[in-house]
């Protein structure tokens, strides 16, 4: 993320701090708010920023670090997460990776996707689509809540098929 954000601005992570703590503005939304509208940032690295400004929540600890936390004790559903990143990451270069203490969110302009080893067994796939009826595999949001509008449950590489692929280039394609 750190180097993305040295890429995108032409600032490194330390130069964004410093000025954001220049402003005095010290509420987590109101730095994003800030970045976004006076630095053109995206909302990912805007409240990576801010995250790392404030040295709050999941910004703060390394994105590994958080991606193998997700997984102890669920080891075996690593490869399907692996698999499903570099499957993500083959849509387009502005796909953005960002590993939270629970989940991993992958956004564009908004979330398209969230990926979740919600079980020993199982990873829940969060999509969020525009306007699409739940049917068959693809289900309603259920423990999402508001941030997906849908869920497919993953509990084997064989899972991750093309409809499956298909829906996240389609989640994909609508959070540009």
């Amino acid at each position: 993320m750190e180097k993305g954000l040295l890429d995108k601005t032409g600032k490194p992570l330390a130069e964004w701090i410093t000025i954001v703590k220049g402003t005095g503005i010290e509420k987590h939304g109101e730095i994003i708010k800030y970045l976004k509208e006076n630095h053109a940032f995206t909302h990912g690295y805007a409240n990576f920023v801010a995250m790392k400004t404030r040295s709050a929540d999941a910004a703060s600890h390394d994105n590994d670090e958080l991606v193998s936390t997700q997984y102890k004790g669920k080891e075996a559903l690593l490869p399907i997460y692996k698999g499903l990143l570099a499957e993500v990451k083959k849509l387009g270069e502005d796909v953005e990776v960002v590993p939270k203490k629970a989940s991993v969110s992958l956004r564009r302009k908004r979330q398209f996707l969230l990926i979740q080893p919600s079980t020993k067994t199982r990873i829940d796939l969060g999509l969020k689509f525009n306007d699409r009826p739940v049917a068959g595999r693809l289900e309603s949001s259920g423990p999402f809540g508001s941030m997906c509008t849908h869920r497919v449950q993953i509990t084997d590489n064989a899972d991750v098929d093309a409809e499956v692929l298909g829906w996240i280039k389609e989640a994909y394609e609508e959070a540009g």
